[in-house]
């Protein structure tokens, strides 16, 4: 609607946010037990990484000196087992690193995509109105993935690569404190060049998940429209409009595969420069008879080791700030504040009989939007039929949208029997309200649980009756299953006509007090509409209803037409009346309808 405005993404701090970390976190606390227990086997593997060169220097202090000797041979063999039993033992921490990690992972993910998913379900329609699909997908889909991936498998990483380097340090100091102050000169330059790239490499991944949103959405329209494009020839401009988009993801993609490149190749540099040192200074070391070979050796392992764990560090604090910028669209989703919530005593109420009055009422799409309405009242009796006429941008859906608390007005009151409507909760408001849209949407899933949608605790024969009721019995006993038989996503395996029948069938089983049909016989054949009208003259009978529609018939057969022009209603009464006055109605008719009378009258509707 052109009251939209634009959606622009928002912008987020630059700055590692730990009060971010904290949120995703806490939702995936039930995971707390599963990731202590990570944390610990975590800890042994780096322990037992860090045990290995001790061994190997044992081997060489201890064992090859006395191996020619003939009682060594019980001490080398308590070694093998040892050292046999330290790799099985290794072995397992790995396979249930492996297994655990992989369960926080999907747990994770299912997590948010399910907090993601109800925060969806209770947000407005104008949230939906400026937020495009591509956005909401990708959060669902990309982001939920890489924040469960970084988190599962960065914790295997962090825990490791820290506990590893500190089992080193010791390590290191025990043996020779002034030769590990040497191999460790490295580390220092090491906490700069991290932090600078990490800094770089965070702002290119954030302009990349920005982008991603922006291909996702263009493949989410790109997918919807398909017949649209074909039928007006526009492949190319299309194709040359996806690749500037995906040209952009590419750019910040590479500018951060660069970075990271870039990166690591420096840690690499500086690893073999600190196992150079230890070398250098340990050969000294040895030749002036300070430490053993083994120990020199050991010293060797650990400065190569050590670099290997900083680097693994380095590289998870850089996935982390690259996954930051996923938790904030992710969390900035389940944050978004509800513009429509109940009221702290809103209640559920008992059945309704249908009295609208709308009082005074005022509506924009947005403080910065031209109002829809001002000033704005409406009554309507129980159990009358108003048809809602005038031409596009009139404020007709929105009037509709308004009685449903699909929005609610900035100023006035919207009242159902002589009460507010915001002092009932949303879920009953709704439960009480039938709306039929022009466009019909199916769900996957088979014809009956459509149908069955509309009273979860319908039976199989109330929905058979709601079915015929709605004119779409004798086209569902044809179809190969009846009514187990699959529609398809959207209900794209029916007609345009059979979706709208189920639907009128979806609003009979619910039995609504007030129904609301918006141009439901429209881009049908006219044999589909006469079904249809029969359909809606039932589901009307003896309900509130008000009713959009560019078709005579269901204008004709209301109780009360109203024609309304910019937010106003400029004329009111029934058919006969407004033709009497030549006025706007009579102008709209003469020009729009008269051309459908024969097939009215031809069809007895």
């Amino acid at each position: 609607m052109s009251e939209q405005t634009q959606f622009e993404e928002k912008e987020y701090s630059s700055q590692f946010d730990v009060t971010l970390w904290k949120k995703i976190f806490q939702f995936g606390k039930a995971l707390y037990p599963v990731i202590g227990l990570l944390i610990l086997i975590m800890i042994g593997v780096a322990v037992l990484d860090g045990i290995f060169p001790q061994m190997t220097r044992y081997a060489l202090d201890v064992l090859i000196p006395i191996a020619q000797e003939p009682d060594s041979a019980p001490l080398i063999s308590r070694f093998i087992f040892r050292y046999g039993l330290l790799a099985l033992l290794q072995g397992f921490n790995v396979w249930a690193l492996i297994m655990i990690a992989g369960i926080i992972e999907v747990r994770l993910v299912y997590t948010l995509r399910e907090k993601a998913f109800q925060r969806l379900q209770q947000l407005s329609f104008s949230y939906y109105d400026r937020t495009p699909a591509g956005w909401i997908i990708a959060r669902m889909t990309s982001d939920a993935q890489k924040l469960g991936d970084t988190i599962a498998w960065g914790i295997v990483d962090l825990v490791w690569g820290t506990t590893m380097m500190l089992t080193i340090i010791v390590f290191m100091v025990v043996m020779q404190p002034l030769l590990a102050a040497i191999t460790l000169v490295f580390v220092p330059p090491l906490l700069v060049i991290t932090f600078w790239f990490q800094k770089r490499i965070l702002m290119a991944q954030r302009k990349a998940r920005k982008a991603n949103s922006i291909v996702t959405g263009a493949f989410n329209e790109g997918l919807q429209g398909g017949r649209t494009t074909k039928a007006l020839g526009i492949e190319k401009y299309n194709y040359k409009e996806f690749a500037e988009k995906t040209q952009t993801l590419r750019n910040h993609s590479i500018r951060a595969a660069r970075l990271s490149a870039l990166f690591f190749p420096i840690v690499i540099s500086l690893a073999a420069m600190g196992a150079a040192l230890a070398l250098g200074a340990g050969g000294q070391f040895l030749l002036k008879g300070i430490i053993s070979f083994g120990t020199l050796v050991a010293f060797i392992n650990y400065a190569l080791m050590f670099f290997d764990p900083a680097r693994e560090v380095a590289r998870v604090l850089s996935e982390f700030q690259a996954a930051q910028a996923s938790a904030e669209r992710l969390v900035g989703l389940i944050d978004t504040e509800l513009e429509i919530v109940d009221r702290p005593n809103a209640r559920e109420g008992v059945p309704i009989c249908g009295e609208l009055l709308l009082e005074n009422i005022a509506f924009r799409y947005g403080k910065d939007a031209p109002w829809i309405f001002k000033n704005f009242s409406l009554y309507i009796p129980a159990g009358q039929t108003v048809a809602v006429v005038g031409e596009t941008g009139c404020g007709k859906s929105t009037l509709v949208n308004l009685i449903c608390r699909f929005y609610e007005p900035e100023e006035g009151s919207i009242q159902i029997d002589g009460r507010d409507y915001r002092e009932w909760t949303q879920h009953w408001l709704h439960s009480q309200l039938g709306y039929v849209v022009q466009t019909p949407l199916l769900f996957s899933g088979t014809v009956r649980e459509n149908i069955r949608y509309g009273r979860l605790d319908a039976t199989d024969d109330e929905i058979e009756q709601a079915a015929r009721d709605a004119n779409a019995y004798a086209f569902i006993e044809r179809l190969e299953q009846g009514f187990d038989t699959p529609v398809g996503e959207g209900g794209a395996l029916l007609s345009v006509g059979q979706k709208q029948l189920i639907c009128l069938a979806r609003a009979l089983v619910a039995n609504p007090r007030i129904i609301v049909l918006d141009e439901a016989t429209s881009s049908v054949d006219t044999e589909t509409e006469v079904l249809i009208q029969g359909a809606i003259n039932r589901l009307l009978a003896g309900r509130t209803s008000i009713v959009i529609a560019h078709r005579l018939s269901t204008i004709r057969n209301a109780d009360r037409i109203i024609l309304m022009d910019k937010g106003r209603i400029i004329e009111d009464g029934d058919h006969q009346s407004l033709m009497a006055l030549h006025g706007m109605y009579w102008k709209l008719y003469t020009q729009q309808f008269l051309s459908e009378d024969a097939f009215i009258q031809a069809a007895g509707v």
